[in-house]
């Protein structure tokens, strides 16, 4: 291991975290009084998934390599389902919100954050295919810099979404779930073209 492999895994990280850093100023924008431990188990929560699946896919690439290749075709479709999902609820709950008839907390649940991690890192899992001839141990340090990347970057969407809903009142989680819907679509266009 060299300079060049930390950059380039630091730079992956990057590149993987984008989406979950998108979805993660929705989240702020849904919760703008959320408690500095709440947004570090939301960003602990997507650098977990970011580490995770690019070591799952890695471990496909060494084992079960022809039943992954059917997979990679359903990944944008899983992640616009799941993103459509979750943002669709966040601007129903929103809309609602609007006309007084719920005034519940905004918090984004247990499930819904899962789904969220699933999501934005379900790409990741073709980069086992980048890091395949990696050994085990380099491909866990690549995931693990992933992971604190991605947790680093989402922290900074928390604070930006948190600083914005605020100014926003009752329509970030309209705006959150719009936000949301637009990466599922952006992550299934790209992977079409």
């Amino acid at each position: 291991m060299d300079i060049l492999f930390f950059i380039n895994s630091a730079l992956l990280g990057v590149g993987l975290a984008m989406d979950a850093f998108s979805v993660s100023i929705a989240d702020g924008l849904n919760d703008p009084g959320m408690k500095a431990r709440r947004a570090c188990i939301i960003a602990g929560v997507f650098a977990l998934f970011q580490a995770v699946m690019p070591m799952l896919g890695w471990v496909c690439v060494h084992t079960i390599l022809r039943y992954f290749e059917v997979f990679e075709k359903l990944i944008p479709w899983i992640a616009l389902t799941l993103l459509a999902y979750i943002g669709g609820k966040m601007i129903y709950e929103g809309v609602r919100k609007r006309g007084g008839t719920d005034s519940a907390s905004s918090q984004i649940g247990f499930a819904a954050l899962m789904v969220q991690g699933i999501a934005t890192s379900i790409d990741a899992l073709s980069v086992g295919f980048t890091i395949a001839g990696y050994n085990a141990v380099m491909a866990l340090i690549c995931a693990l810099i992933i992971s604190v990347v991605t947790f680093i970057i989402c922290i900074f969407g928390l604070l930006i979404g948190k600083k914005f809903g605020t100014a926003l009142s009752n329509k970030a989680e309209i705006f959150g779930g719009c936000i949301l819907v637009g990466i599922g679509l952006e992550i299934f266009i790209k992977s079409m073209i």
